[in-house]
């Protein structure tokens, strides 16, 4: 019994590392280089040229509900109403860089 629960333990570990993803630290300067290649075009300066109210500033984000890295990473890869999807244009590193950007301007430059 205590053989079988060895190998069952050993089985999951082997599951759990060879199928999760690592964590990785998100990297903001990538980030921005992204954003101005794909997501610019409608949130230059954080703007937003489709729905105005709904910019990128850390007021708009906190209203409503944009201001973590899930909300965005969701919106970015998902999309919802007038933006598009980038699940499959982006890499799943690639949208965790974005949304770090995003994070960094809106709490920390305010998009200026």
């Amino acid at each position: 019994m205590k053989r079988i629960f060895s190998v069952l333990l050993l089985g999951l570990v082997i599951f759990t590392f060879a199928f999760n993803r690592p964590a990785m630290a998100a990297d903001a300067e990538k980030g921005a280089k992204i954003f101005s290649a794909n997501c610019a075009q409608c949130h230059a300066g954080g703007k937003n040229l489709v729905q105005a109210n709904k910019n990128l500033r850390k007021d708009a984000l906190d209203k409503y509900g944009m201001n973590s890295a899930d909300a965005i990473i969701a919106q970015v890869t998902k999309g919802k109403g007038a933006m598009p999807a980038f699940k499959g244009r982006l890499k799943p590193e690639q949208i965790e860089d974005v949304t770090a950007y995003v994070l960094d301007e809106a709490n920390n430059k305010e998009w200026k």
